[in-house]
């Protein structure tokens, strides 16, 4: 780490030097025929991740909004009604999203720190025919983990899609999409997939694309628009070159490596070591006193962590004397309570190692602000935690 900070913020993320060293390849012609190969894979081990062998994935470059804004840009149409479940800023978002199109949306806001039950979503389904309802995995503002099978159900029940906004959990928080019967999982590069910046990466059930292809009006969205990206899809899964709009080369080359590394890991294997290192981690951050905002360690993330700051400590401040040990955390993102949190990203290639280097820093930080800690107890009692799930 000689030179720079460790980055442990929830996205952008470390990166493996594998993929790194993938980004900084000369760039190919995005129809050679090698690169032609790298976009075919990544499609099929993008099935493999998100565990929807019947799938079909879509590769595009922006960001985990664009992927959000794809789904509803494609699969709503004006005077349709969604029903947003919504545990933080990204609730908000997918809202907004939907209201562009022309949505009739309900919006259910779970209370800070909690998860809407399934008993008020399944009375919302039952007073009125929903053509979607949409689910924050993990909301990246709040670091509220919902568990989406049991909606996923629901929404089968009532005849309505289910769209999963996986951007703070594909590759890191357990997910079965077909399995599950999830319509539509998508996310963001930059989080647990392990890329940088810059690809939406979505993928869509039968059922969806055949919503989709039965539609009534125009998609409303030129770039989105999956009439323009399905036959670049299909063309390079079949080895074929094709043209809408340039693929983002060096990033996919990136994605393909990333992929090959989570596949070689396990899916379920790496889901369960974020799990393990995220219950040590907040071992640690329990033993400092201090506070989630998750309610309970049920609805808590696996791939970051949101803790209020001490009472009387500026947050700011905090961060800074965090900075100064070589570590770069988050401030807060929801609004309404932004000054009074911070954030800790720990996904991807993340490892003990990082965590334990985190909690040192914040050892000294706090301790350097004037909150009452004893030296080395979280790193303790995140070791304690760990050796317990060895």
């Amino acid at each position: 780490m000689k030179g720079r900070k460790l980055l442990m913020i929830p996205g952008p993320i470390e990166f493996e030097p594998e993929v790194l060293q993938a980004m900084g390849m000369p760039t190919n012609s995005h129809v050679a025929p090698d690169f032609i190969e790298t976009f075919g894979n990544s499609l099929e081990l993008m099935r493999e991740v998100w565990k929807s062998p019947t799938g079909q994935p879509f590769i595009v470059a922006g960001t985990g909004t664009l992927a959000m804004d794809m789904a509803a840009a494609n699969l709503i149409e004006q005077g349709d009604r969604v029903l947003v479940i919504s545990t933080g800023y990204f609730g908000q978002r997918f809202r907004d999203i939907m209201d562009r199109y022309g949505a009739k949306t309900t919006f259910l806001k779970a209370p800070l720190g909690e998860v809407v039950s399934l008993e008020a979503i399944e009375k919302e389904l039952k007073d009125q025919q929903y053509k979607a309802l949409t689910i924050t995995h993990v909301d990246t503002s709040t670091g509220v983990l919902v568990d989406p099978e049991p909606i996923a159900k629901l929404a089968r029940k009532y005849n309505t899609l289910s769209i999963l906004d996986g951007v703070c959990s594909v590759a890191g928080e357990k997910i079965n999409q077909e399995e599950w019967g999830l319509d539509v999982v998508l996310t963001g590069s930059q989080k647990a997939i392990g890329v940088p910046p810059g690809l939406a990466l979505l993928v869509a059930s039968p059922k969806a694309m055949h919503v989709w292809k039965n539609r009534k009006s125009p998609v409303a969205n030129y770039y989105a628009d999956w009439n323009n990206w399905l036959p670049i899809m299909t063309a390079y899964e079949e080895r074929r070159p094709s043209y809408f709009g340039t693929p983002a080369v060096n990033l996919i080359v990136a994605l393909e490596t990333s992929l090959k590394i989570i596949a070689a890991e396990g899916i379920e294997k790496r889901v369960n070591r974020h799990f393990n290192l995220a219950k040590a981690f907040r071992a640690g951050i329990s033993s400092l006193n201090l506070e989630i905002l998750p309610k309970s360690d049920e609805v808590a993330a696996n791939t970051l962590t949101a803790a209020y700051y001490p009472s009387g400590i500026e947050g700011a401040a905090l961060l800074s004397k965090i900075a100064q040990s070589e570590v770069v955390l988050a401030g807060g993102l929801l609004p309404e309570i932004k000054t009074k949190y911070f954030r800790i990203g720990h996904m991807g290639s993340v490892s003990a190692n990082d965590l334990l280097t985190v909690l040192s820093a914040l050892e000294r930080a706090l301790f350097k602000s004037g909150h009452h800690i004893e030296p080395g107890k979280s790193l303790q009692a995140f070791q304690q935690r760990l050796l317990k799930s060895d």
